[in-house]
């Protein structure tokens, strides 16, 4: 859903991660789009290894900022929308690095960027969820967190913890193949209690569980097809293979019936007939909040970053409480 057209600004802030973008290209690029724009004033500033991006986004606000632009990773991305929450100016995407999450679930091009840098001053606004995670990590400490895209519990921790940062450099999201293979043997089921929306709890031995704002992944890969990013709700993937032929399973399922067959009418009657009678390797749930605790302290991760390992985590969403610029028309 498109909330409305694109305004000029004033000011816009430009927060880059100079180990992910050639800042060099970047800097020629926004000042030709801010130039085709009109009258843009543009305030450089550079993210840190102890701030991520949430400081000198609040600083540009201060400054009158009315777009900020992060130029970087996912990490980067995620800590300029965490300090973008509920704030009167929008956030534009220069995606860079491995992943580009957000930037995939929105339809901002991360292969271009002249087209990346019109979007950030042409495009339209759009208003988007933005996930909350309330985390008790390891030793009991509560600390609480913004996500865009997913949260994760399980292997996927795991294979983000594990993930070689000289193969990411140069493989971008095809590093996380090797790290998943390399997890995957010495990874046992966790036993993970849930509840949504406050009810009755449950548990379940897990490989993985998922908590999504968006659903889609690199590589063309519909995790949770199901999942929107304005709908106030969080979709759940809970990933239980006993074997690897259960992996296979997963596999086909997010990469062909969630990719192909449910394009269409004749895929969606399809499905039916080629539906095992149990499929309890991918289940999917919803709710509004979602509460996770482990017995023993797991690894976590949210947006393709590792946070460490946790006891639980409480998440949520506040709805529609950030805006993003997005290809005009979409």
């Amino acid at each position: 859903m498109i909330d409305r057209a694109s305004t000029t600004p004033a000011l816009a802030a430009i927060i880059y991660n100079p180990i992910k973008v050639d800042i060099d290209r970047v800097r020629i690029a926004v000042q030709d789009a801010a130039a085709r724009a009109g009258d843009i004033d543009l305030l450089w500033l550079e993210t840190r290894v102890d701030d991520e991006g949430q400081g000198q986004t609040r600083h540009a606000l201060e400054a009158g900022a009315t777009l900020v632009i992060a130029a970087g990773g996912d990490g980067t991305v995620r800590a300029v929308a965490e300090a973008l929450r509920g704030q009167d100016a929008e956030l534009a995407l220069i995606p860079s690095g491995t992943g580009n999450l957000l930037a995939r679930n929105l339809g901002v091009t991360h292969t271009s960027l002249d087209e990346a840098c019109s979007i950030a001053f042409s495009g339209d606004t759009r208003a988007i969820d933005i996930g909350l995670a309330r985390v008790t990590d390891a030793d009991g400490d509560l600390r609480e967190h913004a996500f865009l895209v997913m949260a994760g519990l399980g292997i996927d921790a795991a294979m983000i913890a594990n993930t070689r940062p000289v193969l990411k450099r140069r493989l971008g999201w095809l590093a996380y193949v090797d790290a998943g293979f390399r997890a995957l043997p010495r990874t046992k089921k966790v036993r993970v209690g849930y509840a949504l929306d406050g009810g009755e709890g449950n548990t379940a031995h897990v490989s993985t569980i998922l908590v999504a704002n968006c659903g889609n992944l690199p590589g063309n890969i519909e995790l949770i097809p199901d999942a929107l990013i304005d709908d106030g709700m969080l979709d759940i993937a809970v990933l239980q293979p006993k074997t690897i032929f259960g992996w296979l399973m997963i596999w086909r399922r997010v990469t062909w019936e969630n990719r192909v067959l449910r394009k269409s009418a004749l895929g969606q009657r399809i499905i039916p007939m080629t539906e095992r009678p149990s499929r309890t390797e991918l289940t999917y749930l919803r709710g509004a909040t979602v509460r996770l605790t482990v017995e023993d302290a797991e690894p976590f991760e949210l947006d393709g970053d590792e946070f460490g390992e946790i006891r639980a985590v409480d998440l949520s969403v506040d709805q529609r409480a950030l805006m993003v610029k997005v290809p005009a028309g979409r």
